[in-house]
Parts: structure tokens; sequence; C-alpha cells
């Protein structure tokens, strides 16, 4: 099979059995690098096809993991990128608490970020972050929160524990099963 392109695309329908796409997180830096352009990198051509942009309302902080495209219970993660977007207009707290149908009855469910932010080397030198987030969720104002086997790694680039207002991350999310 020659790909020669763009045109590829429309006649591949997937890796064959038994191959997965189960980037580093080096390798995951450098997907977000290219797809921001950094330095001159190349983002390889059907890097789309496995890492999708979701943007607005439909973003990793809008929408229960369950109902994000391809995301399954079975363990196996699935990357994607998005722009986080901040919980109010002043500040530099970024939204976490996600829309469901539990919000009716005043429960909420929200990420939670766990551990502190951790470096991501490359050729000796930090290239990105890595926020390792939890789903909670909280049925009822004086619950406390229980928390899910939904996980999210979140990567940035940079050296700042926070990522800049606006920029793109790009995340993996997966279900917990041990």
């Amino acid at each position: 099979m020659e790909l020669t392109g763009v045109n590829c695309k429309k006649d591949w329908l997937g890796l064959p059995a038994g191959v997965k796409f189960d980037p580093t997180d080096q390798e995951l830096i450098e997907h977000l690098e290219a797809k921001v352009r950094e330095e001159g990198s190349r983002s390889h051509p059907l890097i789309d096809e496995f890492i999708p942009t979701i943007d607005g309302e439909d973003g990793i902080c809008y929408t229960h993991p369950e109902k994000l495209p391809g995301v399954t219970m079975d363990g196996l993660s699935k990357h994607f990128f998005h722009r986080p977007s901040k919980a109010y207009t002043t500040g530099t707290r970024k939204r976490r608490k996600i829309q469901t149908e539990c919000d009716v009855h005043k429960g909420e469910t929200r990420w939670h970020k766990t551990g502190k932010t951790r470096p991501v080397m490359a050729n000796g030198r930090q290239k990105g972050c890595k926020k390792i987030l939890v789903l909670y969720t909280n049925f009822g104002k004086h619950r406390k929160p229980e928390k899910t086997n939904w996980v999210m790694h979140q990567y940035h680039l940079g050296d700042l524990e926070e990522e800049k207002e606006g920029e793109l991350v790009v995340c993996k999310i997966f279900y917990q099963t041990q």
C-alpha cells in the first residue's frame, strides 16, 4: 500500500488487529509541538485520525468521558487535542466541571487534579508538563465527592506548571479497570 498524502485517509479503515496507538509522554509532546507548529516541526499526515481536536461546547471539560467519540470503558486510552477554558472570566482557574444529567438533581461531576504537575523530558531538556486528573461525582449538597475510575493525563508545552490562556493541549483519557 502506498501512502501518498491525504488521499489515503479515505480508504484507511483503521489499524490492523493487534496494533494500538499508545504513544509515550514524550511522543505526545512531539505530536502537540507539531500540531502547533513549534520549531519547524511537521505534523504526521494521519495524526488527526488518532488525536482528534475537540472544541467549544463539545470540549473535554464540558462532556462526560462516556460521551466523547471513541472512548470506551475497557481500559484502552483515547487521545484528544483541546483548549482548556477558564472557569471564570477573571482569574486563571480552569473549568473542570462537566455537564451531566445529574446536574439537574443538584449533583456535580468534575475533574480533580491529583499530585504534582510533572515535567516531560526529551533529549535531556524539559519540553512540556503532564497533569493527572481523576473524575469525581457528587450527588447532593452535603455528600462527599466519590472518585470514579475515569482518568485524564493532560499535557502542555513549556516549563510552566499551568498552560497559557488559550493554549492547545493534548490529553489521554481512559477508564481504569484495575
